[in-house]
């Protein structure tokens, strides 16, 4: 194997491009818009930037952000101020960084659209450009409707989501998610370094669209956000759920799928980058080292089984009750008046918490939690500088 074509130039692509090359391959890379101001936040946590530190390190433009404000259905606001910034790039910018790194190490970068992808004989053969070629080996790293996928099967409607937003020009230096009632999904508004990425996002159903974009538009009123000149997006992003996670092929022989082509999307969340270059990283591993039938093992240890969690915790954030509210309004109060709690869902938004043990640590720190609470209630209301920085 020593031929390596890459179907896709986003961080997924890229970042497996310029692995294989490093470790000696020849890798094309195709792409017919390389890069491109691709729809979604654009937010890189700390266990991203740990494993990639040249992402924080260089002079392209990004933004440090270390404050992620909370909004109930109900109005409810906390303000929870990271110990680690969380990092936001326009995609553009993120994309042709990686593309850069991806032909420094030596990967061929085309921009031309594969239409077609025949992975049937002991060679891949491919149309790209109208051109055919050849490579020993395919990496389909073109997004969640990619229609090339041999030796598996599309994602079906319950595993995708849809992103409805703008990209306003207006400044800001604070993260805002905002949770709806009995919703599956949020809102959310991510400053980058010249513009807001607002978004919604949800499941994809008939009609849904419309609905999110009606909620969409009340919230930017309700935050007094200016969105004159506002470009509107719209994307589809993977939601895998469980049995996906566990069946869907992502490798064969002589192909294999990374970042949204293979689903690799935290199902609570919808973040997505870092699992994108880790799905990358991971692939290229597996076929430097020859053995490209070890990656589903390798992204399960990862973070494919902690997905899992995430699937049904999901469910409960966005539908549940506890204590007689929604769960995510009782989240935000918890919040506001534990300190314990403050700092588990600090390490959440930086990615040092994982699902996995989530549970573990809410339990076993449940009557501190609900101590802390309860104390509160004999304290004056936390002004602005304290731990939760509540606004009403």
């Amino acid at each position: 194997m020593h031929e390596i074509a890459i179907v896709g130039g986003g961080p997924a692509g890229a970042l497996c491009g310029e692995r294989l090359a490093s470790a000696g391959f020849r890798v094309s890379i195709y792409d017919e818009h390389l890069a491109w101001e691709k729809p979604c936040g654009g937010g890189l946590t700390q266990k991203a930037l740990r494993a990639y530190p040249f992402l924080s390190e260089g002079p392209q433009p990004k933004k440090f952000v270390k404050a992620c404000e909370l909004v109930s259905s109900s109005g409810k606001r906390a303000l929870l101020s990271l110990d680690r910034p969380i990092v936001i790039y326009s995609r553009k910018v993120l994309n042709g960084l990686l593309l850069d790194r991806a032909a420094a190490a030596g990967c061929e970068l085309v921009r031309a659209r594969v239409t077609h992808v025949d992975t049937s004989g002991g060679a891949v053969r491919l149309t790209a450009g109208g051109r055919d070629t050849r490579a020993d080996f395919v990496v389909l790293a073109a997004g969640a409707r990619n229609p090339l996928l041999p030796g598996t099967t599309p994602l079906k409607q319950q595993d995708l989501d849809i992103t409805v937003g703008y990209f306003i020009p207006v400044a800001s230096d604070r993260i805002l998610v905002k949770f709806l009632s009995k919703f599956a999904g949020y809102i959310w508004s991510f400053p980058r370094s010249d513009h807001l990425s607002v978004g919604i996002c949800g499941r994809l159903t008939p009609g849904g669209t419309r609905a999110m974009k009606e909620h969409l538009h009340r919230f930017l009123d309700a935050e007094q956000i200016p969105w004159d000149g506002a470009c509107f997006y719209s994307h589809v992003l993977p939601s895998p759920q469980v049995d996906t996670l566990r069946r869907r092929p992502v490798v064969g022989r002589n192909w294999g799928l990374v970042g949204d082509a293979a689903a690799w999307v935290d199902p609570l969340t919808g973040e997505g980058l870092h699992y994108a270059l880790r799905s990358g990283h991971l692939l290229a591993d597996a076929i430097a080292e020859g053995r490209p039938e070890s990656y589903p093992a390798r992204v399960r240890r990862e973070f494919a089984a902690d997905f899992e969690f995430a699937v049904h915790a999901a469910r409960r954030l966005f539908s549940g009750n506890f204590m007689g509210g929604a769960v995510t309004t009782r989240m935000i109060q918890f919040v506001r008046r534990s300190p314990a709690f403050c700092a588990l869902m600090r390490d959440l938004f930086s990615g040092s918490q994982d699902y996995r043990t989530l549970k573990r640590r809410l339990w076993s720190q449940l009557g501190l939690t609900l101590g802390e609470i309860f104390q509160s209630f004999f304290r004056p209301a936390p002004g602005p500088n304290s731990f939760d920085a509540v606004s009403h």
